[in-house]
């Protein structure tokens, strides 16, 4: 009665535990508030483009997020396609870098928008020192005489060569350029805030960027999210939910709790001693070594002769009140193993030893095996 009212206290325990398991995963996984980094294609936050890319994916054909790596971009066969990189957040080494200007040759174009660009595609810039974005906004020029107001970077301005054509430029200097790299093309402007979603409607943002836009003649649109540091790999955050994660982690907790509730242990198993002398001969080799020791030998064959005379009371009913040197027509018909004239010369022998009061150790060997062999014969029958 006792032992069923502990597993009643203990399951109740364990069910309890799974309800504030369940509690505490409910509110974890709970909606917050996203936080997103700048200049995400998929990013509805002010600092976001989401706005651009959308507005984009509704009139090109196909429009998508790169976030593979660059050797991948060789594999696209088509030309004609654009890549638009937006204030990437790392430069890349220069064997990436080769894999985008691979990219422009064979007849793509790459559009990058980055405050400061300098370092990337060896584009090198003017750095301007105390300047503050006019919140009024500025003139730009465009390469046909139109003028344009908008937010300008106060960071820097882009050198050209003789062979770059200037898209965009005010009174600091250049804006927006083009470099060709082979079949394909580079186009790089200084101001990625001009496509956030809280500055695209601003000022003629929009005609500044559809006038860049109408540069290439692309729709197959990449937005490349991997110079953002978003990559393909797969993790186990990315492949399962938060709820299938949690009730994941719930049930390896209870499946614990289960298996100790059980009695289950993890590691080597020791046996206790007591079941050791309890189940097992080791009192039985403790007396043989306190009759070796003491050399007992005498009283050990006695002990083993008397014995064997209880298995053959028990197997054939031969009385153990009986002389050894009286079994001989017992063996005989027994069928142990041994002619009438083996029985008999064995008989006489194990009488003759058992009435020695002293008993040498070779003489205690040879009977002792001798008798273990009758003992054995007995009880197999």
């Amino acid at each position: 009665m006792q032992k069923h009212g502990t597993n009643k206290r203990t399951w109740t325990l364990l069910i309890i535990l799974l309800l504030v398991f369940i509690i505490i995963g409910y509110f974890l996984s709970s909606p917050n508030r996203k936080e997103y980094l700048d200049y995400i294609s998929e990013s509805p936050s002010p600092t976001g483009v989401k706005a651009f890319y959308t507005y984009l994916k509704e009139e090109k054909k196909s429009v998508k997020r790169w976030t593979d790596y660059p050797e991948n971009l060789t594999s696209i066969n088509n030309s004609d396609q654009t890549l638009i990189m937006i204030e990437p957040f790392f430069i890349p080494d220069s064997e990436e870098m080769a894999m985008y200007q691979r990219f422009m040759e064979n007849g793509n174009t790459i559009l990058l928008f980055s405050n400061n660009p300098h370092g990337m595609f060896d584009l090198k810039t003017d750095s301007m020192y105390g300047l503050e974005i006019d919140e009024e906004g500025q003139e730009i020029s465009h390469k046909n005489r139109d003028v344009f107001n908008a937010l300008t970077s106060p960071t820097a301005r882009l050198q050209t060569d003789d062979n770059d054509e200037i898209l965009l430029y005010d009174g600091l200097g250049t804006i927006a350029f083009k470099r060709f790299f082979g079949e394909g093309q580079l186009i790089v402007a200084n101001s990625p805030h001009w496509l956030t979603n809280d500055h695209i409607l601003d000022f003629d943002h929009i005609p500044l960027i559809a006038s860049l836009m109408n540069e290439t003649n692309s729709d197959t649109i990449y937005f490349d999210e991997y110079l953002h540091g978003i990559q393909n790999a797969a993790t186990v955050f990315k492949t399962y939910p938060v709820w299938f994660l949690l009730l994941f982690i719930q049930g390896a907790i209870c499946l614990i709790l289960w298996l100790w509730y059980k009695g289950k242990r993890f590691g080597p198993i020791f046996i206790p001693r007591e079941d050791t002398v309890r189940f097992s001969d080791e009192g039985i080799k403790a007396l043989a070594s306190w009759y070796l020791k003491g050399k007992l030998y005498h009283d050990s064959l006695v002990i083993q002769a008397d014995y064997i005379k209880q298995l053959l009371q028990e197997r054939w009913g031969i009385p153990s009140s009986k002389e050894w040197s009286e079994m001989t027509e017992d063996f005989n018909r027994s069928n142990l193993g041994m002619s009438e004239t083996k029985s008999q010369t064995f008989l006489v022998e194990l009488t003759n030893v058992l009435r020695k009061k002293n008993v040498s150790k070779q003489e205690f060997l040879l009977w002792s095996k001798k008798l273990d062999r009758l003992r054995k014969e007995v009880e197999q029958g």
